[in-house]
This record gives structure tokens, C-alpha cells and sequence, in this order.
């Protein structure tokens, strides 16, 4: 791809929408720019789509998975006054909810904008203004001036809510903002990866896997990872951006590189593949910096438990304020997460599989 290309692909992955449960139509995105390169195209019972690209017969099976499904909300209750009241999808805190855009998607696909409010902090206790105001304390005002307009519109209880936050490229030309990077990012990376894999000739089966429902418990991961038996899988992620005002000085950091994960709550790392990653970013001069996140999990975690266990690590790309409206991700870590995983795949073998089982025994 050239840049311009890039940035569009990304563009389009930030801005799809798709909270977990409601991933179709981030899927189809995806379906769109792997058909050309992928060798057949299958799904799980639970959304989750899985590109193939055929290596040799008998030559292992690789994962990479990035989830495609983002946080947000869903429709809980339309009040009679017209505003809706609405229940989280994923993990959000409550400062970063108020007096923001959202879109509602009816079950015809009508797209429907409101704002979320709140009672405003004039005439409360300072105890109360000292608070974050909890979501079942929000609503969604969509200008309307009762409920038999906001049905008119279509709404539904249980129609799908998400963040509105058009895709930007920030001011030192690097940095770029959009929703979902969490994890419409990781997706991304993986079908880079396939295209890059067009007309090479390696061994190693590659499965470009877009997962669904990671934000509310890794499901998509467990059914796909079932589904597509592999001997080696990588969980393609973002992960904390500890270059912020206040911040401890982790070596995770917007322009670090391609983050390597050694453990996280859910998952530690399979030392041998770690090890031999590392080798091939050091060998290729793929810029690259660790990551230990102690709280929060990736698809690793349920990827590795299955069967008598999948040889898995995570392979992160730093990202500020995920979890919100709006998160920043730098252009060039994007890049070396998509050289770093095309190299590996290209060096992935039976042999090499191998030696990476052997590493818990020998």
C-alpha cells in the first residue's frame, strides 16, 4: 500500500462501527481487503472471520488475531421524555462519557446522532460535583421532545451506540486519532500482513483473524482459535502509552516501536516465541520495546488454553486513551508491527516449530 492508501484503509477501519455482539459490518471491511489475497474465507458461529492463506502441507498453522469489535453502548430504555438511557458495552469510565457525540444505529441501519447528558453540577454538594457521575446517571439527548419521536426515528431497546469521532492525522503528521484503535488497529495490522504475504512463497499457513465480543471476556478468540487449530497464534493489540504528563516511565511510548509483550493479566508469554521475535526484529532492525501490563488481557488469553495449549504471545502497538471517544496511535509503530509480523510469519516452519516446543522441555 502507499501511504495515502494506509491512511484510507485506516481510516475506514477506525470509523466502521461495531461493538461487541454488532461486528458485521466491521467484518464485511475486512472481508473487502483480504478477498483478493486470501485463499478462502470462513467464520465462526460467533462472527469472527478467518482469511486463509495456504502454505505447505505438513508446515504449521499461524494465528494472527485482532479484534474487531469496539467498546460502547447499547439502547437500555427510551424515557418518555424522548431521552435514552443507555448500559455499557466494555469498560468505560464515566469522565470520559459526558458531553459527547454518539451515533445510535437502528436495526434498519439509520444512523441517529445525540449527545450524552447529564443533571448538571449548578445547585449540587460539592461532595456530588466531587464524584464520577456513573452511567446509569447519563442519557443520551438526541433533540427530539418525547418518546413517540425518538420510536419514530426507529429506535429500539437494544440497538447498538456508538462513539462519533472522525479519523484525523494530528500535527506532526505521525500521530493519528480515531475511535476503536482498540482494537480495529490489531485487524489491521493482520491484513497488511496477508497482502504483504501476496505472491511470497512461504511455509507456514496464515490465518488473518478478525474476532469478535474481546471486550466483554476474549468469547470471539476461544470459538475462533477452536475453529482454525493453531500451532502458533499472536493476539494483535494495543496496549498502554506511558508518555503523558505524570505517567510512570514504562518503556511503552507513542514512536517506540512495536511493543512485545512478556505477560499481561490474562496471558504470559510463550518464552521461546518471545525469544525468537525478538531475534528477528533485532536481525530485520525493526524498531521494537517491551510491554508488561499487569491489569487487562488480551485473545491471547484464551487462545493459548486451547487444546493442549497454542504457543501464543501479544504483539502490541502503544495507543493513548482507548477506552474512549478518542485515541492516538503513532504511524510509524503501526509499520513495524506490520514488518515484524510478516517476517515472522515468513520464518515460521516445522522445524522452527520445533525448536519453540522444545524450549519448555530441552
Amino acid at each position: 500500500m502507499t501511504q495515502e492508501e494506509r491512511l484510507s484503509f485506516l481510516q475506514q477501519m477506525s470509523e466502521v462501527e461495531g461493538v461487541s455482539g454488532r461486528e458485521k459490518d466491521a467484518a464485511k471491511l475486512f472481508k473487502e481487503h483480504v478477498k483478493d489475497v486470501a485463499d478462502r474465507i470462513e467464520y465462526d458461529n460467533l462472527g469472527s472471520i478467518l482469511a486463509y492463506k495456504e502454505g505447505k502441507k505438513g508446515e504449521p498453522v499461524v494465528m494472527l488475531a485482532g479484534h474487531i469489535d469496539e467498546v460502547g453502548f447499547l439502547v437500555h430504555r427510551i424515557e418518555e421524555s424522548g431521552f435514552i438511557r443507555f448500559h455499557p458495552i466494555g469498560g468505560w469510565w464515566g469522565h470520559v462519557v459526558l458531553a459527547q457525540t454518539v451515533r445510535i444505529t437502528t436495526s434498519e441501519g439509520k444512523k441517529i446522532f445525540g449527545v450524552v447528558g447529564a443533571q448538571p453540577p449548578h445547585g449540587m454538594s460539592a461532595e456530588q460535583r466531587n464524584k464520577v457521575m456513573e452511567i446509569k446517571d447519563m442519557y443520551i439527548d438526541l433533540g427530539v421532545k418525547d418518546k413517540a419521536e425518538a420510536e419514530k426515528l426507529g429506535i429500539r431497546v437494544g440497538d447498538m451506540i456508538t462513539p462519533y469521532t472522525p479519523f484525523r492525522v494530528m500535527n506532526d503528521g505521525k500521530t493519528l486519532l480515531g475511535k476503536a484503535w482498540d482494537d480495529r488497529l490489531g485487524a489491521a495490522v493482520a491484513v497488511e500482513v496477508l497482502n504483504n504475504l501476496k505472491g511470497v512463497d512461504h511455509k507456514a499457513t496464515v490465518v488473518a483473524a478478525g474476532t469478535v465480543q474481546e471486550e466483554v471476556g476474549l468469547r470471539g478468540a476461544r470459538t475462533a482459535a477452536y475453529h482454525v487449530k493453531p500451532d502458533v497464534a499472536f493476539a494483535l493489540d494495543v496496549t498502554m502509552s506511558y508518555d503523558l504528563p505524570g505517567a510512570p516511565n514504562h518503556p511503552t511510548k507513542l514512536g517506540a516501536g512495536v511493543a512485545l509483550s512478556i505477560m499481561d493479566g490474562s496471558v504470559i508469554a510463550h518464552r521461546g516465541l518471545f525469544d525468537f521475535v525478538e531475534k528477528i526484529a533485532k536481525e530485520k532492525g525493526i524498531k521494537y520495546t517491551f510491554d508488561l501490563m499487569t491489569a487487562g488481557g488480551t485473545d491471547s488469553g484464551e487462545i493459548h488454553k486451547q487444546y493442549d495449549g497454542v504457543i501464543t504471545m501479544t504483539i502490541s502497538i502503544p495507543c493513548r486513551y482507548f477506552h474512549s471517544h478518542v485515541s492516538l496511535i503513532n504511524y510509524d509503530d503501526y509499520l513495524e508491527a506490520v514488518k515484524l509480523l510478516t517476517e515472522v510469519v515468513k520464518a515460521l516452519d516445522k522445524e522452527t516449530l520445533a525448536s519453540l516446543k522444545a524450549t519448555k522441555y530441552e
